[in-house]
């Protein structure tokens, strides 16, 4: 029998909390079981194992996560939206560590397909770069552009291991500008 108060929902955010504040790794069903001061095994009434409970911090993540860009990109296009979306994605990443560490993780198939924070990433991100005027297979290409910049970024920006006096900010506005001229000059296809 499930203990009252506790649902999966709530399970599920305590856990991403637990993550900002002590890493993603950190997060265990012991450790969350601790936190919420039940047994281990209240939790699985929630959710199925460690696995099932990080997939579903990613589907939570995630959706802020977009959330956050969706806000962000509103009524911008081009350059604006791209720097919009950049922006809020590291914002995000730098502020929830746990739980961005959470939205690299693979996801199950069957637990992604029924995702609408999943669906709303892809109508945003494509939209966004619809507007630069590409399609597939472009688009998907461009995807994995902006995603492995911005991670890499914001993984090496976390890490503290930008040592060189440049101004991180100043970095990370020209990246920006290379990303939007890689955008606009997008090489035809084979």
């Amino acid at each position: 029998m499930p203990r009252a108060g506790l649902t999966t929902e709530r399970v599920v955010a305590a856990a991403a909390d637990l993550a900002d504040e002590a890493g993603f790794e950190s997060v265990t069903v012991s450790a969350l079981a601790r936190r919420l001061g039940v047994k281990d095994a209240s939790l699985y009434t929630h959710v199925r194992g460690l696995h099932d409970l990080r997939a579903r911090m990613a589907l939570l993540a995630g959706g802020e996560l977009i959330e956050e860009i969706a806000a962000a990109v509103a009524g911008r296009a081009g350059k604006e939206a791209l720097a919009a979306f950049a922006g809020a994605y590291r914002a995000y990443a730098l502020s929830h560590p746990g739980r961005y560490a959470a939205t690299q993780i693979r996801v199950d198939p069957s637990l992604a397909a029924d995702s609408p924070a999943l669906r709303r990433t892809a109508e945003i991100t494509y939209g966004m770069l619809r507007a630069y005027g590409l399609g597939e297979p472009d688009l998907t290409d461009a995807v994995r552009l902006l995603r492995s910049t911005f991670h890499g970024y914001c993984a090496l920006e976390a890490a503290g291991a930008f040592g060189a006096p440049r101004d991180v900010q100043a970095s990370w506005d020209r990246a920006v500008d290379a990303l939007h001229v890689a955008l606009e000059h997008w090489p035809a296809g084979d």
